[in-house]
């Protein structure tokens, strides 16, 4: 078994909580790349993450934290800036994110630093979220797209308030497109079908992006499960377990995590039953996460989803 790269962004969230009849902020280390790269680990596979970081105290609690859960940093930056936080609210759930810092902490990794042999060696690559929206990150993540031996993983992970007017919406949805042109498999939650392709239904927005050149496409549905569209048969719906959720933040990465997870571990689905049966274990995995608060500190190991599951 050989490792992912996963590129992107690394913060620190500030969770709105309440605390003794008061509203606190609980520090957690975050970033849905990181996440990734996290659940990737606590899964079995072998993850290295790629981004830059601050310089300052927070910046090195990332480091220490992705050190200790045995996620690599051979490819991570270390910029001269303060780390991005992004405040965490809830209205249920769904968390709603607002980003401060500037410039960010995570947009500072261009192509020039890239470690090359690194991005070569790696059976999959995954690139996504919010460095999708910052040109130097753009330009790297396009340079290791292109030079990607492996299998290429896509997740937009749309972070509306960072999309300033409608011009930057369609810049995205053009990036979308280059990128699932070239990727083996595009996964994105509902919120992100909606925003990208409002009216669409999302079997539809998943046939769209395989006609564009993406082999599978996973849509999350939240409680409702996720379709599926994989070569050699029609969209389809995987329903998601019954759980007990009490916070939806990290769930959808978790998704992609273990979907990595197990294309390191056995490659390619050979069909789309095999692609049904991992798009399954995802969701168990997305449910175990949603029942702990916290993203990267909630994603579970294959053990904790067989004692939950009991499969």
């Amino acid at each position: 078994m050989g490792y992912a790269v996963v590129f992107g962004e690394a913060l620190v969230d500030l969770l709105d909580t309440e605390r003794d009849g008061e509203r606190v902020y609980l520090q957690a280390i975050g970033g849905g790349p990181l996440n990734v790269a996290v659940g990737v680990t606590r899964l079995g596979g072998a993850a290295q993450f790629v981004g830059s970081l601050g310089d300052d105290v927070l910046g090195g609690r990332i480091r220490g934290f992705l050190t200790d859960v045995g996620v690599g940093l051979a490819g991570a930056v270390t910029a001269p800036v303060s780390t991005t936080l992004a405040v965490v609210t809830y209205s249920g759930p769904e968390p709603d994110f607002r980003f401060y810092g500037e410039p960010p902490s995570y947009g500072l990794l261009g192509p020039d630093d890239l470690d090359l042999a690194l991005l070569e060696g790696a059976d999959v690559l995954y690139c996504g979220s919010v460095v999708l929206l910052q040109p130097r990150t753009l330009a790297a993540a396009r340079r290791a797209w292109s030079l990607a031996a492996g299998v290429r993983v896509l997740d937009p992970n749309v972070r509306p308030r960072l999309l300033d007017g409608p011009a930057a919406l369609d810049g995205l949805r053009e990036v979308v497109a280059e990128l699932a042109a070239g990727a083996h498999l595009v996964k994105l939650s509902t919120a992100d079908a909606e925003l990208l392709y409002p009216g669409e239904p999302v079997e539809g927005v998943a046939a769209y992006l395989r006609e564009l050149g993406a082999a599978t496409v996973v849509v999350t549905l939240g409680a409702a499960g996720a379709v599926l569209a994989a070569a050699g048969a029609d969209p389809v719906r995987v329903p998601a377990p019954k759980v007990d959720a009490i916070d939806a933040t990290g769930a959808g990465d978790s998704v992609m995590a273990a979907l990595i997870a197990d294309l390191l571990l056995d490659g390619e689905p050979d069909d789309p039953a095999g692609w049904v049966e991992r798009v399954a274990f995802a969701l168990r995995v997305a449910g175990l996460v949603c029942e702990s608060p916290g993203g990267a500190t909630a994603m579970p190991t294959r053990t904790d989803v067989t004692r939950r599951f009991g499969r």
